[in-house]
């Protein structure tokens, strides 16, 4: 299928959800600018995606305020002069009771996961919206819609960037950019290796009964930015396996 869009900036694009997400969105013909803190890792997957047929870069970017995110958002467009796809997927998350957390990681986990995007959202959607085309598509996870003891500090953060998704959606949908969320559930990464007993857990109460891997929500953030998702619009969907559901 390809796309009406070519170009396309995924954050977090080194390893995970974010490298089978550039590499889904090359393989649709998009040009993909991949940023992440790992150069060296970084560049070696925009090679890998160039030797797959794709083109792509890599911009070394630490997003962690305002003006980190308006300097990643003024090289990619030097880059590629425009930016049609923006996939807001760097985050970090941390587990354990509220009376344990320390402010600086309350700050620092805000800051990366929803001041970053919502700074870069700013930088770049309303090109979006002046051209009347684009997609913004922010990665959540399950655990913004429901309470799971000590993922208070997390999940919060990923709700504040759903309900970023509907206020956006509002703001420059009718202009043309589409904005919307995924939400993983379990999903096998090299990430998510020290977790894997509790994934294990968490995915046995789900109808499918095992984990996701990343390719699987990469298609579905594939189809969102694709002419297939053209009429989805302010809508979280979840890549869970069923977890949310039951």
């Amino acid at each position: 299928m390809t796309a009406p869009f070519t170009t396309a900036l995924v954050t977090g694009a080194t390893s995970g959800i974010g490298r089978a997400t550039a590499q889904a969105l090359a393989d649709m013909g998009l040009h993909v600018v991949l940023t992440g803190r790992d150069e060296a890792r970084g560049r070696k997957a925009a090679e890998e995606i160039a030797g797959n047929g794709g083109r792509a870069d890599f911009i070394a970017a630490d997003l962690r305020d305002a003006a980190s995110a308006r300097a990643l958002a003024a090289q990619a467009l030097s880059l590629v002069g425009a930016i049609d796809v923006l996939v807001n997927n760097a985050g970090s998350g941390t587990a354990g009771p509220t009376a344990g957390t320390s402010e600086e990681t309350f700050d620092g986990l805000y800051a990366l996961n929803v001041k970053a995007p919502y700074f870069l959202t700013a930088a770049l959607a309303p090109a979006m919206a002046e051209r009347g085309s684009g997609a913004v598509i922010n990665v959540s996870t399950m655990v913004a819609t429901f309470g799971l003891d000590g993922m208070a500090l997390y999940g919060s953060t990923k709700a504040a960037l759903e309900l970023l998704t509907k206020a956006w959606s509002a703001e420059f949908g009718p202009q043309g950019v589409r904005v919307n969320a995924v939400a993983p559930g379990p999903i096998s990464t090299e990430g998510t290796e020290v977790m894997r007993d509790a994934q294990h857990h968490l995915a046995s109460f789900a109808p499918a009964r095992r984990l996701g891997s990343a390719d699987e929500v990469a298609a579905t953030i594939a189809f969102l930015a694709s002419p297939a998702g053209a009429f989805i619009q302010g809508a979280v969907v979840p890549v869970d396996g069923g977890r949310t559901a039951v």
